[in-house]
């Protein structure tokens, strides 16, 4: 993975057209780019990122944060339910309970 200015890019091989592609995979807009070599994969990273950025800029908006620290979930009301209670349980916040939960897991993986 690479990283400039706060944004990711993820980087796969593609063996038919013999490139390197990428794309910035923490935010929702779709910033991708691509090179044949080390160099030229970062190099195009950086200008696609700043490519974003100046087009936000030109266009009035302001370029979206790579993750802003919320987000919403979705589940079951069942899981919602015991989810609330086990927070209360632990004299935990729903938010405190989720955020240790998500980090908990999150540090068994090594993908950032």
């Amino acid at each position: 993975m690479m990283e400039y200015k706060g944004y990711i890019g993820k980087v796969e091989y593609d063996s038919d057209a013999r490139i390197f592609a990428g794309s910035v995979i923490n935010t929702r807009t779709v910033i991708t780019f691509q090179g044949r070599d080390v160099d030229e994969l970062e190099r195009e990273f950086r200008n696609s990122v700043d490519d974003y950025i100046q087009w936000c800029k030109e266009d009035g908006v302001a370029p979206e944060r790579p993750y802003s620290g919320k987000f919403n979930v979705r589940m079951q009301p069942g899981l919602h339910r015991k989810a609330a209670i086990t927070a209360k349980g632990l004299n935990m916040s729903l938010n405190s309970f989720v955020e240790k939960s998500v980090m908990d897991e999150v540090s068994r993986y090594n993908f950032a």
